[in-house]
């Protein structure tokens, strides 16, 4: 079983996840062109995954080909389903049971194609999953936050080639997710403004960061860019859940996730990557604090992160905290900007 433990120093938690037996070797990293062997996301190979969860297919039985998109739980969890919620104190330490979902979303049963490389229909078909996924893990009183990333490329923590994403639910409230919403909140409670449609106006405005406008979607460098070529999208209007978009919406937001991929293909040569998917918490009560969420669906914007990793973390970073970007999101912005695709 898995654990979550707190540092009180550091002040962040970290899943211990014995379950997925890494040694001392596991962790040499060689940059692969594919995996050898049988690949169990492909056509064919379906009883070498757990059951699938949900899948938009063609044809066919569950668990045999005929899919577009496969959903199924990580045969190595960080965190596990079966359970109850029990905290403890162990020293000056806390420690809680590692409940939790970890779920695998295969984005084609093409092999060799990224997702930069899916037609529009089908990146909409793979929203249409998270949306369908994040939907059914809200019911689950026990989860507080779900985390909805994409690692692409061995340096960004894919272990397998074949393109997928995957989607962890947790018991509690990530410290990164906590900053962005109580930030929101606390500007909303002054402004009555989000904070993220002033941001969005501003950089339409200066215009020196977009890489890309749409009449629905912004694609932008953020100002203080932690990574090189670091990039956010935006829906321009007002949005605060993605899991509320209808089809037609998700479709649009295809296009432009398209656009964004293939952009950074194109001009950095398919580095790897990661993206990430905020958006709210389940809406559930929350004891003592029953207008905790009051405001949200006012005060926050939902939106993607994407990171190529194009450069790591060394101890100035891991010692302070801050980040040394050698391309400015100015320059980031003209080459994406210009990338012809």
């Amino acid at each position: 079983m898995s654990e979550l433990r707190w540092d009180p120093i550091k002040q962040h938690w970290v899943i211990i996840a014995t379950d997925r037996g890494r040694r001392p070797r596991d962790f040499r990293v060689e940059e692969a062109g594919d995996n050898a062997g049988v690949c169990p996301f492909c056509y064919g190979y379906e009883d070498k995954t757990p059951p699938e969860i949900f899948a938009i297919r063609k044809s066919g039985a569950p668990n045999t080909p005929g899919w577009q998109v496969r959903v199924f739980a990580n045969k190595y969890p960080a965190l596990r389903i079966e359970g109850d919620l029990k905290s403890r104190g162990y020293g000056l330490y806390d420690v809680r049971e590692g409940i939790g979902a970890h779920e695998v979303i295969v984005e084609t049963p093409d092999h060799n194609k990224s997702m930069a490389d899916l037609t529009v229909d089908e990146i909409s078909n793979v929203l249409k999953a998270y949306r369908v996924r994040l939907l059914d893990l809200r019911k689950d009183i026990r989860f507080r936050y779900m985390v909805l990333f994409k690692n692409h490329g061995t340096r960004a923590g894919a272990t397998l080639s074949h393109s997928h994403s995957q989607l962890i639910a947790v018991p509690l409230t990530p410290p990164v997710a906590a900053t962005e919403l109580k930030v929101c909140r606390d500007f909303y409670s002054v402004r009555e403004r989000c904070i993220f449609c002033d941001l969005i106006e501003f950089e339409i405005a200066e215009g020196a960061r977009v890489v890309k406008e749409s009449p629905d979607y912004l694609l932008i460098t953020p100002y203080a860019s932690c990574f090189p070529f670091e990039l956010r999208l935006y829906p321009k209007r007002h949005s605060h859940d993605f899991a509320l978009m209808t089809d037609a919406e998700l479709l649009e937001l295809a296009a432009a996730l398209k656009d964004m991929l293939m952009r950074v293909k194109k001009v950095l040569k398919d580095p790897p990557y990661n993206f990430i998917l905020h958006t709210v918490p389940p809406h559930q009560p929350r004891p003592g604090k029953p207008d905790y969420w009051g405001s949200i669906q006012w005060d926050y914007h939902w939106h993607i992160e994407l990171v190529p990793r194009l450069t790591q973390i060394a101890g100035f970073e891991w010692g302070t905290g801050f980040y040394i970007n050698p391309t400015s999101p100015e320059d980031a912005a003209a080459f994406l900007r210009e990338a012809d695709i």
